[in-house]
């Protein structure tokens, strides 16, 4: 069942609170430390978690453009993505390494901050309508892509890309009492 405006809503001030917590309960040695699963850091990691945010915010019009054509006009387009796994992987990868550095524990919760108010704008003017409109997406580039996705469905999948992620790091859980 598709999540509603509230709970993807929820969803994001959640994750704002998660981050916050994990930056100001991380000592510089914890954001160097390596995560669990990745090649990246923490610090890295959690940049990777905001970007997710990010890539939404850019996606969307071209969701919203996509998603009134045909069905059969996105999937080639989908298609030639999928096809650019590889260096897409590189570029997600090296980019995230790269973007730590500038959004560092200082820039990167205002930087979700700013991401999160523009997604939260955008999904409350939303109709109904708009928000079941389908696209094809890269399904190969994320776990949580799915050949065709709805609008919602966009909107929805960052908390889950944050919340996956997050399991992945090596600091202690903001609801976590004792250190890692």
């Amino acid at each position: 069942m598709e999540p509603t405006k509230q709970e993807i809503l929820a969803g994001y001030g959640r994750a704002r609170l998660e981050l916050r917590a994990y930056l100001e309960g991380a000592t510089s040695a914890d954001l160097r430390r390596q995560s669990d699963g990745t090649r990246w850091n923490n610090e890295e990691l959690l940049f990777h978690m905001v970007f997710g945010y990010m890539v939404v915010r850019v996606l969307l019009p071209l969701v919203h453009i996509v998603s009134r054509l045909p069905q059969p006009a996105g999937r080639p387009f989908a298609a030639f993505l999928n096809a650019g796994t590889r260096p897409f992987d590189a570029v997600n990868y090296w980019g995230s390494r790269a973007a730590a550095l500038v959004y560092n524990r200082d820039r990167m919760g205002r930087k979700l901050d700013r991401t999160l108010a523009a997604l939260s704008r955008r999904l409350e003017h939303e109709s109904a309508g708009s928000l079941l409109r389908l696209m094809a997406l890269p399904y190969k580039w994320d776990p949580f892509f799915e050949p065709r996705m709805t609008l919602n469905d966009v909107y929805a999948y960052p908390t889950q890309h944050f919340d996956f992620h997050a399991r992945q790091l090596t600091l202690r859980r903001p609801e976590e009492p004792g250190a890692y």
